[in-house]
């Protein structure tokens, strides 16, 4: 019975372990702030904004110069505490 039951049990909680894993939408009020900032600090487009391992992701965030970063920015105080070239 034992031999049964671990594997369903496994089976039964993969869809659960993959949605906990999952980035999370920024709420809309949350991402024009967001989208503030980021035009403030002379971003042009960005691909996509994020809540992921408790930061805030912008993926493919593009400088006026042309150059495409992706940022974590703290999801408090909205301090750009990662920014990596792509």
């Amino acid at each position: 019975m034992r031999r049964v039951l671990v594997p369903a049990l496994l089976v039964l909680a993969v869809p659960f372990i993959a949605a906990a894993a999952a980035d999370t939408p920024v709420p809309p009020e949350q991402a024009a702030k967001v989208e503030a900032l980021l035009r403030q600090q002379g971003f042009t487009t960005w691909k996509e904004i994020e809540l992921d391992d408790g930061m805030i992701e912008v993926e493919d965030a593009v400088d006026a110069s042309g150059k495409k970063f992706d940022l974590k920015l703290d999801p408090v105080t909205l301090e750009i505490r990662s920014r990596k070239a792509e």
